[in-house]
């Protein structure tokens, strides 16, 4: 049986799809963590040099956030309760998205459970049916799911191509919007925010940026894509991101102008209908914001990891280094047996590098996908460069 990824699959079919999968190496298996999240880590039951996290700066078991979060706790007790606009929305929460949109330079933040509760809510906050949102199709699962759940008509573009970008637009009725990732999160490369800002500003449309990977970790003061690229946003520009990647915690958050975040307060069911995010985890946030601001030598040893990395694989037989110079760093194999031998091969020798596979990338496109953090030390990556040379004569 032929199933993609979104067809409905009958009870009486599991069995035959699962076996499918098996076979063709697509089948996904849950490890269990037993220690915290880090560089080194017991997995199950058995200690690894993980290079698989989005905990970019290091900062998921740094200690002032644990402390933050015991702070919080002591203060607001563990549960919020409640949705925000109930009485679920805390001192700690409100400071928090303050905190935020001063960082950020922009006039509001509203913070979310999830990445993805986020990107479901602004989508479907500003459009609907009869709308029209076109969208790169590297995107994130999360943001085709937000346009579809939206009602609004989903166009997608050529990966960062701004030609057929044009003409998508220029053929687009109703509301228009412009999605994107910043920092794509299977190919590590970044959107080509000058011009999506000019075509934004040239067809009235919105331009919403999903940050997620590129928050904390790019520009010169972590504030991420708009910071690298040197832009200011405008109007109607807004930013998603998370806070369980480079701020090693937990929610997210949408950032823009007052007008547009007070509608996502009034409309974005995903906050309206969903328990805010314990108030101490948003204590362990602001923590993280704080050393995020303060501490930009975790970006500078990143940025050292990452070239340090890249030298070191450049002209590996069997593995295409991809144009990335963000902490994603993935090195395509091609079929999905092979990406997965390669991965327990690492696996073997104390190494822990997911395999990635179709759906998830294109058929033919499975890598290893290597993630560095700034938690990672030299000698961590020359391990893993000289893993990756012995492992590179799998056929």
């Amino acid at each position: 049986m032929d199933y993609g990824e979104g067809d409905a699959i009958t009870k009486h079919d599991w069995t035959q799809w699962l076996d499918e999968r098996a076979a063709a190496g697509l089948i996904r298996r849950l490890t269990v963590a037993g220690s915290p999240q880090g560089p080194r880590m017991r997995i199950d039951g058995r200690e690894r040099l993980a290079f698989c996290s989005n905990d970019y700066l290091g900062l998921a078991n740094d200690p002032r956030l644990a402390a933050a979060m015991h702070a919080g706790i002591d203060r607001y007790g563990v549960g919020a309760g409640s949705a925000h606009l109930i009485n679920g929305h805390f001192e700690s929460h409100d400071r928090l998205e303050v905190e935020l949109a001063d960082w950020l330079g922009v006039e509001d933040a509203r913070l979310f459970s999830t990445g993805y509760m986020a990107n479901l809510g602004v989508v479907g906050a500003l459009v609907g049916r009869g709308d029209t949102v076109i969208a790169d199709r590297l995107n994130h699962a999360s943001l085709i799911d937000a346009v579809q759940l939206s009602g609004a008509r989903l166009s997608r573009y050529r990966h960062n191509d701004l030609a057929d970008l044009e003409a998508r637009l220029e053929r687009a009725s109703g509301e228009r919007m412009i999605l994107t990732d910043g920092v794509f999160s299977m190919d590590g490369d970044v959107a080509p925010l000058a011009e999506l800002v000019e075509l934004a500003e040239r067809f009235d449309a919105w331009l919403v940026v999903d940050e997620a990977h590129a928050f904390g970790v790019l520009g010169q003061t972590g504030r991420g894509s708009f910071e690298a690229a040197g832009l200011v946003p405008g109007e109607r520009v807004l930013r998603v991101g998370t806070l369980g990647k480079a701020f090693g915690t937990a929610g997210a958050f949408v950032a823009g102008g007052a007008e547009p975040l007070e509608v996502l307060l009034q409309r974005a069911r995903t906050y309206l209908f969903t328990t805010a995010q314990p108030p101490a985890v948003a204590e362990a946030s602001r923590a993280a914001l704080a050393i995020v601001r303060d501490e930009a030598w975790r970006r500078d040893h990143l940025a050292a990891l990452v070239a340090r990395f890249r030298a070191g694989v450049a002209g590996l037989g069997g593995l295409e280094r991809m144009a990335s110079s963000t902490p994603i760093q993935p090195l395509v194999v091609g079929e999905a047996d092979r990406a997965v031998a390669m991965a327990d091969r690492l696996d073997a020798r104390g190494l822990l590098v997911p395999a990635i596979r179709p759906p998830t990338v294109p058929a033919g496109g499975s890598r290893l996908r290597v993630t560095l953090s700034a938690a990672h030390e030299v000698a961590d990556v020359d391990a893993l460069v000289s893993a990756l040379r012995e492992c590179t004569n799998i056929v």
